[in-house]
């Protein structure tokens, strides 16, 4: 926590924060299957701190898998698959009148959906609180939709309308977000992942993002700010939205693209915030330890030319090898004193 802080805050710590994301690992590592492991909090907590102590990282995920978030809104079908993250199999919303009944619960953290979600925080909070970010991961009201109809209707309903029923689904879903992030807090989460792939220039262009997306977004935040916020697109670039994030949202902390220049990306935002350099864990499964070492170590130099700077993975596939993981993880220690 203190390496975190020290780089929010522009200081040098002993070194540069590292964040490696292992989520779904954590089955095989406790001997379960998918669906046996996410259905109880204490065991993806148990999995976050004995991964976390076996290679040596800084957070903790409180995060089971996303369509967690449509479990919140009524899903009651997730397909769980025995080589990837579970996901969402059948849709909350089919028709505009279940748009018209969707109710978002006032609090989240009083619902049995988030029963679960708690547990694993109580652990986490117990066992590292004040010690490791504990991070969650939320949902933006422009992304959201897209678990809760598929991404094809929901693009169709974004850019086609009718306007007032996309409207009234914004709206939920914005509402949710202010919802999930007050019961996230509360819980003891002190890094809360806004993950919005419609806040990039990749989804949307610059003309809908400027009139669509920053609307919501700053209607997201206007409830309980942006303390602990870190912004995501998912594998979407934030270079072109840097600026305008940090001077519509307030936001200061950027988790980047692995395919976002990191460079560049410094160029645009200067000393405003903190930066994450994120590797591109897709391809590493089929590198050789040496090449993961190589392009960890190319990140971490780019990325240390300010204290405002923390290494992290994106979601790093079941597929990738142990002897990977532990090239990525002595490279990146290597790499990050100051």
């Amino acid at each position: 926590m203190t390496r975190l802080v020290a780089a929010v805050e522009g200081r040098r710590a002993d070194r540069i924060p590292v964040f490696c994301n292992l989520l779904d690992q954590g089955a095989p590592h406790l001997g379960m299957s998918s669906e046996e492991y996410f259905s109880r909090g204490e065991h993806v907590a148990t999995a976050q701190l004995e991964l976390r102590e076996r290679y040596g990282y800084d957070n903790v995920w409180s995060l089971a898998y996303v369509g967690k978030e449509a479990e919140f809104l009524g899903c009651k079908d997730i397909a769980f698959a025995p080589d990837g993250p579970p996901n969402v199999r059948d849709f909350v919303l089919k028709t505009p009148a279940d748009i018209e009944a969707l109710e978002v619960p006032t609090n989240l953290a009083d619902t049995p959906a988030f029963e679960q979600s708690a547990a694993c925080l109580k652990l986490l909070r117990d066992e590292v609180g004040g010690r490791y970010p504990i991070c969650a991961y939320l949902t933006g009201s422009m992304t959201l939709p897209a678990l809760l109809m598929g991404m094809d209707k929901w693009m169709e309903l974004l850019l086609l309308g009718p306007a007032s029923l996309r409207d009234d689904l914004l709206t939920k879903c914005s509402d949710f977000y202010d919802a999930e992030a007050r019961a996230y807090r509360a819980a003891g989460a002190d890094v809360l992942l806004y993950a919005n792939g419609f806040g990039s220039t990749d989804f949307l262009p610059k003309r809908l993002f400027d009139a669509l997306a920053l609307p919501w977004m700053k209607r997201d935040f206007a409830p309980g700010g942006v303390d602990g916020v870190v912004y995501y697109a998912g594998t979407a670039r934030l270079n072109p939205v840097l600026n305008d994030v940090v001077e519509q949202l307030d936001i200061r902390a950027f988790y980047l693209s692995p395919f976002d220049d990191l460079t560049e990306a410094r160029q645009r935002l200067g000393d405003r915030g903190l930066l994450s350099g994120v590797l591109n864990d897709i391809p590493i499964a089929d590198f050789t330890p040496e090449q993961v070492r190589d392009e960890v170590t190319r990140i971490i130099q780019a990325g240390k030319v300010s204290e405002r700077f923390l290494f992290g993975t994106a979601v790093m596939p079941l597929n990738i090898p142990e002897a990977n993981i532990r090239a990525l993880m002595e490279a990146a220690l290597a790499n990050a004193a100051w």
